[in-house]
């Protein structure tokens, strides 16, 4: 036996149509869930969860649950990076996958998930908060930076106090599949937008509909 990497192993594991199918469809970055890989495979629910078993096991994918759902995804940017180059060394295009979460356009882009701000608006600032480092990111953990209590206390949210939950809580987005802040400060900046006005809360749904001058505003805020 030769020694080093086992490269017929992880071959082995990409080379199956329905694994390499899978894994095709995991590189727009989204989490699928085994039904939704099942279909993107052609292949049966109980013969995917067959595959994603040894793709786990391979350590090509990660599982993160969210309530009763369970999501699959790359286990990062390595594994994308070796699916890229085989997929231009074979100079094929994998399957389109399927558009999750849901069809009304309005809840794609702002909803109420529990108590805090949901959808694209949602992923958008968290992903600006880490930029700015106001809000500090490790893998599914999010913490307060050095500059967000005086940034927060601005807007008067105060970040300082010790509620019996977390402050901060990464919430995997089931439109974008990405993650939205959840915990008390995620609540609070969803108290904040609708006191301002800047949005209302949707008839009999979970929708969030902006006003334009909010949009503005919640943009000029959250968004810079």
């Amino acid at each position: 036996m030769r020694e080093g990497p086992d490269i017929a192993r992880i071959a082995s594991l990409v080379g199956d149509p329905a694994r390499a199918n899978m894994l095709n469809a995991l590189m727009g970055g989204t989490a699928l869930t085994a039904s939704e890989l099942a279909l993107e495979a052609g292949v049966s629910l109980p013969t995917a969860s067959s595959h994603l078993s040894k793709l786990m096991e391979g350590g090509l994918l990660t599982l993160a649950s969210q309530g009763r759902h369970r999501y699959y995804g790359l286990a990062g940017p390595q594994v994308a990076g070796m699916i890229e180059a085989i997929t231009g060394v074979a100079e094929a295009v994998g399957p389109k996958r399927v558009r999750p979460g849901p069809r009304d356009g309005a809840m794609r882009i702002a909803r109420v998930c529990y108590d805090h701000l949901a959808g694209e608006q949602a992923v958008a600032m968290l992903d600006r908060l880490v930029e700015k480092d106001i809000l500090l990111r490790d893998d599914r953990e999010i913490r307060l930076g050095p500059s967000a209590s005086s940034h927060f206390a601005a807007m008067g949210i105060d970040v300082d106090a010790k509620p019996r939950r977390p402050v901060c809580r990464a919430c995997l987005d089931w439109s974008v599949r990405r993650s939205h802040l959840a915990g008390t400060l995620g609540a609070a900046i969803l108290d904040k937008i609708l006191l301002e006005k800047w949005a209302r809360r949707e008839k009999d749904s979970r929708a969030v509909i902006f006003s334009p001058p909010g949009k503005q505003a919640f943009e000029r805020v959250f968004l810079s």
